[in-house]
């Protein structure tokens, strides 16, 4: 019994995904140093910045916010420069470029940084979680029936999701500028987002000029949603539609500057 062309298409382009993400994942284990680093990256924050604060770390609320603040934070990291910089540098290399002209797709290859962003991100967050909940009160209001446990595997997922817009956003600068110019312009675009997304200070300190104007942005929707889902804080709706409007918006600009790369590169 023979099967269908669409089965044969969805196992290749399955084996073609597998294929693409092993490869990624050697080649970000061959610089180890990098992986370390992107990985202790959001726990040092959480030691440097959170820690030192009795206020914050006596408060368990306070300390289920600052958690999910820098697990966000790790998660924008991690998909903004492996995108931004990573995509930029793949361009500039003979043997990825000649990946492109294989009769392959787009697909298989944009899913496996995405699986391999993800997973990397996903290690990033799980000593976040140890420490956290080994130096702050945040995870008494689990262990005392406040908060469902349910809650923290949910809030991992949430925050992998929440790192689709700049995700998106990486995608755009990698396949619009040179490695060097995309460095650049990785690092000037994530800080700011990331102070006025108050994945640093917490919103409630902001001015009310500043407040209103991170409402608009997507790291401060995506670190609104985080919270939420960690802490039990009530969000407003409209960051829900702010993320979604980000992501679709910066999603279109990413299939724009691919195809245009891929139109003035190969044609």
């Amino acid at each position: 019994m023979s099967t269908s062309p669409a089965v044969r298409n969805n196992s290749s382009q399955l084996h073609l995904i597998r294929a693409h993400t092993r490869a990624q994942v050697l080649e970000q284990l061959r610089i180890p140093v990098a992986v370390l680093s992107s990985t202790v990256f959001p726990t040092l924050a959480l030691v440097f910045f959170v820690l030192p604060q009795t206020a914050v770390t006596s408060n368990p609320v306070a300390s289920l916010m600052s958690i999910a603040q820098l697990a966000v934070f790790g998660v924008m990291s991690a998909f903004l420069f492996n995108y931004g910089i990573g995509v930029a540098e793949d361009r500039a290399n003979p043997w990825s470029s000649y990946v492109r002209t294989l009769p392959v797709g787009a697909l298989p290859p944009t899913v496996a940084r995405a699986l391999t962003a993800m997973m990397f991100a996903f290690f990033a967050l799980i000593p976040v979680l140890v420490v956290g909940a080994a130096t702050t009160a945040g995870m008494d209001l689990y262990t005392d029936g406040t908060l469902p446990w349910w809650r923290v595997p949910l809030a991992v997922a949430v925050w992998l999701v929440c790192g689709l817009p700049f995700l998106c956003l990486g995608l755009l600068i990698g396949y619009l500028c040179t490695s060097k110019v995309a460095i650049a312009l990785t690092q000037v675009v994530f800080f700011p987002l990331a102070f006025a997304g108050g994945m640093m200070l917490p919103p409630e300190i902001f001015s009310p000029g500043l407040d209103a104007f991170s409402r608009f942005l997507p790291s401060r929707a995506a670190r609104d949603l985080s919270v939420s889902a960690l802490s039990g804080e009530p969000f407003e709706p409209a960051a829900v539609a702010c993320f979604l409007a980000w992501t679709l918006l910066l999603g279109a600009g990413a299939v724009w500057a691919n195809r245009r790369d891929q139109g003035r590169r190969y044609r």
